[in-house]
């Protein structure tokens, strides 16, 4: 069986290909950097024997999702798990940055998650059981000055996921959402995360091997969410417990 895995080249894309490889998944390994892909398969082939198919492709297109599927199908691949971690934030005032860009994130976040989503049920119904793992977010949980458009994205991904848990379960296929805090890879670079949101990311801060072996092991559990490590789970529930208006002044002092 294949696992397809979008935003595979590196961080914790990379890294759940990595665990599923152990788990001896053939993978399909999904981003625009062909050469990144090409190395990412070496390294995975070098610790594991597995097969892997690397594909090419702009994820915020219309097109993407039905690309995918033609080249799994093109290529009689046997797809059992969907990984949907493609993805990435902007930081700061929603017009420091143009509505191109700002809709770019929505497209890849929301709308290309969504597509992929619904375009391989029906392959991974036929190669059931099945699994998709939706890669959203700490900042799932509440609004956040300075993040506003991506943590709106990821609370779209935390929801849809956990709706889809339901509707899909009984046809044998299992969603889970996986919510990392703040991770040791390149988000924070494209995203301009501040100095003081740098500082206060630092305490939480988890490896994208640990995200993803959290993540792979709830998948397989059949949870329909995880958040990783301790503290991010009392801060991804505490926050309930304070008033909205309270929450989003402290979030927003981190990162405006």
């Amino acid at each position: 069986m294949y696992a397809v895995i979008t935003g595979a080249s590196k961080g914790i894309g990379k890294a759940i290909a990595f665990e599923l490889a152990k788990k001896h998944y053939n993978l399909v390994l999904v981003a625009r950097s062909e050469n990144l892909l090409k190395e990412v398969k070496k390294e995975i082939q070098s610790k594991n024997e597995v097969s892997i198919e690397t594909l090419s492709l702009d994820l915020s297109t219309n097109e993407a999702a039905s690309k995918l599927l033609a080249f799994c199908e093109s290529n009689n691949l046997k797809v059992s798990i969907l990984v949907n971690n493609a993805g990435y934030g902007l930081s700061g005032k929603i017009d420091k940055h143009s509505i191109e860009d700002n809709s770019n994130m929505i497209q890849l976040n929301v709308l290309s998650l969504t597509q992929i989503t619904q375009t391989f049920l029906p392959i991974l119904e036929r190669n059931a059981p099945a699994y998709i793992l939706n890669v959203a977010s700490t900042a799932s949980y509440q609004a956040i000055p300075g993040l506003a458009i991506y943590s709106a994205t990821k609370a779209f991904v935390l929801s849809f996921s956990r709706a889809l848990y339901h509707e899909l379960k009984s046809r044998n296929i299992y969603v889970t959402a996986l919510s990392p805090g703040p991770t040791a890879t390149e988000f924070s670079d494209r995203a301009q995360i501040s100095e003081k949101g740098l500082k206060a990311a630092e305490k939480v801060n988890m490896s994208a091997e640990e995200v993803a072996k959290i993540g792979v092991d709830a998948l397989f559990e059949k949870k329909p969410e995880v958040v990783t490590g301790i503290l991010n789970k009392i801060g991804a529930f505490g926050v309930g417990l304070l008033p909205k208006f309270l929450a989003e002044k402290i979030a927003g002092s981190i990162y405006e």
